[in-house]
């Protein structure tokens, strides 16, 4: 309840889980394991993924199905960004999402495969399709809503990644998360300089 409580506010602002992928609620276990004080509630709090507390991340399953569906909102996203975004940084920005998380897909994939009893199955969560609606319809407000969208995603993300870079259990993926957080801590930045 307490995950839950939190999560309301951050997920308004957070009108993504673009870098944050998705983990049913059987699945969750306690992000406080994975990162500590204030950073775990506010990785719980910003997980894209419905009913998360933020357990889901601390084992290899729960990693996964939220890392791939981060890349795959990314990847929507950035393409909506290339189609419909008003400022020429918002499109690039959106190509650079697309390039850069069809990367880390490919490397998640390979990292899962690693992995015994992990399967790689991306699936976008109910908020991020949320997220994807939203954005066909901000008209004049789409880069605005990207932009809190994508910081709001790459914040969750980094701090999945982080966490499971410092707490995971299987190698592969420690070694996938250890290797993308840099590049998705770089997203982060740009992001925030979005107009």
């Amino acid at each position: 309840m307490k995950y839950l409580l939190l999560a309301a506010a951050p997920a308004a602002a957070l009108a993504l889980a673009a870098c944050s992928p998705a983990a049913d609620d059987n699945d969750a276990a306690p992000a406080a394991e994975s990162t500590a004080g204030q950073a775990a509630d506010d990785t719980a709090a910003m997980a894209p993924a419905e009913g998360t507390d933020g357990e889901a991340a601390a084992s290899a399953q729960g990693f996964v199905d939220q890392a791939s569906a981060s890349d795959m909102f990314e990847i929507e996203s950035g393409k909506l960004a290339q189609s419909m975004g008003k400022s020429e940084e918002v499109k690039q920005f959106g190509a650079m999402m697309v390039q850069d998380h069809t990367k880390s897909s490919a490397e998640l994939k390979a990292a899962a495969g690693k992995a015994e009893g992990v399967k790689l199955a991306p699936k976008l969560t109910a908020k991020q399709q949320s997220d994807l609606d939203a954005l066909k319809k901000a008209g004049e407000n789409f880069d605005a809503t990207y932009k809190t969208q994508q910081v709001a995603a790459h914040t969750a993300t980094l701090e999945l990644l982080t966490g499971f870079a410092a707490n995971g259990d299987v190698q592969s993926l420690k070694d996938f998360a250890k290797k993308t957080a840099p590049v998705v801590e770089k997203h982060l930045a740009e992001a925030r300089r979005l107009p």
